[in-house]
Protein backbone atom coordinates (compact mmCIF):
# COMPACT_ATOMS: atom_id res chain seq x y z
CA UNK A 1 0.00 0.00 0.00
CA UNK A 2 1.19 3.20 -0.82
CA UNK A 3 -0.30 6.41 0.75
CA UNK A 4 0.00 9.59 -1.03
CA UNK A 5 -1.00 13.10 -0.03
CA UNK A 6 -1.73 15.68 -2.92
CA UNK A 7 -1.33 19.40 -1.41
CA UNK A 8 -3.16 21.49 -4.44
CA UNK A 9 -5.47 24.28 -4.25
CA UNK A 10 -7.00 23.14 -7.73
CA UNK A 11 -9.58 20.31 -7.73
CA UNK A 12 -9.19 19.39 -10.92
CA UNK A 13 -5.78 19.29 -11.14
CA UNK A 14 -6.00 17.12 -7.62
CA UNK A 15 -8.03 14.61 -9.58
CA UNK A 16 -5.99 14.22 -12.42
CA UNK A 17 -2.78 13.93 -10.16
CA UNK A 18 -4.49 10.89 -8.51
CA UNK A 19 -5.55 9.18 -11.43
CA UNK A 20 -1.89 10.02 -12.62
CA UNK A 21 -0.44 8.90 -9.38
CA UNK A 22 -2.75 5.71 -9.06
CA UNK A 23 -1.61 4.82 -12.94
CA UNK A 24 2.26 4.94 -11.15
CA UNK A 25 1.02 2.31 -7.88
CA UNK A 26 -0.32 4.71 -5.67
CA UNK A 27 -2.84 3.18 -3.70
CA UNK A 28 -4.34 5.28 -1.16
CA UNK A 29 -5.49 9.33 -1.33
CA UNK A 30 -5.48 12.37 0.93
CA UNK A 31 -6.32 15.52 -0.39
CA UNK A 32 -5.52 19.19 0.83
CA UNK A 33 -6.09 22.97 -0.60
CA UNK A 34 -4.52 24.52 2.19
CA UNK A 35 -1.22 24.49 4.29
CA UNK A 36 -3.45 23.82 7.74
CA UNK A 37 -5.27 21.05 5.53
CA UNK A 38 -2.10 19.47 4.28
CA UNK A 39 -0.65 19.17 7.75
CA UNK A 40 -3.67 18.31 9.96
CA UNK A 41 -4.14 15.02 7.04
CA UNK A 42 -0.53 14.22 7.49
CA UNK A 43 -1.23 13.99 11.13
CA UNK A 44 -4.42 11.68 10.36
CA UNK A 45 -2.80 9.80 8.64
CA UNK A 46 1.22 9.62 7.47
CA UNK A 47 1.68 9.78 3.49
CA UNK A 48 4.64 7.65 2.20
CA UNK A 49 4.80 10.34 -0.01
CA UNK A 50 3.46 13.86 -0.68
CA UNK A 51 2.58 15.61 -3.81
CA UNK A 52 2.20 19.69 -3.64
CA UNK A 53 1.61 22.53 -5.36
CA UNK A 54 3.97 25.97 -3.92
CA UNK A 55 0.86 28.57 -4.30
CA UNK A 56 -2.07 27.16 -2.34
CA UNK A 57 -5.12 29.39 -1.34
CA UNK A 58 -4.27 29.52 2.27
CA UNK A 59 -0.04 29.62 3.26
CA UNK A 60 2.25 27.53 0.62
CA UNK A 61 2.96 24.32 -0.07
CA UNK A 62 6.47 24.06 1.12
CA UNK A 63 5.54 25.82 4.69
CA UNK A 64 3.23 22.67 5.06
CA UNK A 65 6.00 19.95 4.03
CA UNK A 66 8.30 21.44 5.99
CA UNK A 67 5.87 21.51 9.15
CA UNK A 68 5.02 17.74 7.97
CA UNK A 69 8.54 16.31 7.67
CA UNK A 70 9.45 18.47 11.29
CA UNK A 71 7.02 16.25 13.03
CA UNK A 72 6.72 12.86 11.11
CA UNK A 73 10.12 12.55 9.56
CA UNK A 74 11.19 12.08 6.09
CA UNK A 75 9.03 11.60 3.05
CA UNK A 76 10.05 11.92 -0.21
CA UNK A 77 8.50 15.01 -1.66
CA UNK A 78 7.20 15.76 -5.30
CA UNK A 79 6.59 19.86 -6.07
CA UNK A 80 4.15 19.81 -9.11
CA UNK A 81 4.13 23.85 -9.58
CA UNK A 82 3.75 26.89 -12.06
CA UNK A 83 6.65 28.56 -10.23
CA UNK A 84 9.32 25.42 -10.10
CA UNK A 85 11.68 28.61 -8.85
CA UNK A 86 9.62 28.80 -5.82
CA UNK A 87 11.51 25.34 -4.76
CA UNK A 88 15.12 26.37 -5.16
CA UNK A 89 15.61 26.64 -1.55
CA UNK A 90 13.26 23.81 -0.34
CA UNK A 91 14.28 21.67 2.33
CA UNK A 92 14.98 19.48 2.17
CA UNK A 93 15.50 19.29 -1.71
CA UNK A 94 12.36 17.07 -3.80
CA UNK A 95 11.73 16.36 -7.09
CA UNK A 96 10.19 19.62 -9.04
CA UNK A 97 7.88 19.00 -11.76
CA UNK A 98 6.61 22.47 -13.73
CA UNK A 99 2.68 22.43 -14.79
CA UNK A 100 1.25 21.80 -16.63
CA UNK A 101 3.00 18.45 -16.11
CA UNK A 102 2.22 14.96 -17.88
CA UNK A 103 1.13 11.87 -16.58
CA UNK A 104 4.19 10.37 -18.25
CA UNK A 105 6.75 12.92 -15.96
CA UNK A 106 5.02 12.26 -12.20
CA UNK A 107 5.01 8.79 -13.19
CA UNK A 108 8.54 8.84 -13.37
CA UNK A 109 9.04 11.30 -10.77
CA UNK A 110 7.34 9.14 -8.57
CA UNK A 111 9.34 5.93 -9.45
CA UNK A 112 11.91 7.69 -8.43
CA UNK A 113 11.13 8.92 -5.01
CA UNK A 114 9.00 5.80 -3.73
CA UNK A 115 10.53 2.73 -4.44
CA UNK A 116 10.09 1.81 -0.76
CA UNK A 117 8.13 -1.40 -0.01
CA UNK A 118 5.10 0.13 1.29
CA UNK A 119 4.76 1.59 -2.70
CA UNK A 120 5.76 -1.32 -4.43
Amino acid sequence: MCHVLIIEDEPLVAIDLQDMLAAAGATSFAFAETEDDAIAEARAHRPDVITSDVMLREGTGPHAVAAILSEGGPCPVIFITGTPEACDDCDPPAQVLSKPVVSRAVSEAFQRVAPHPTCD
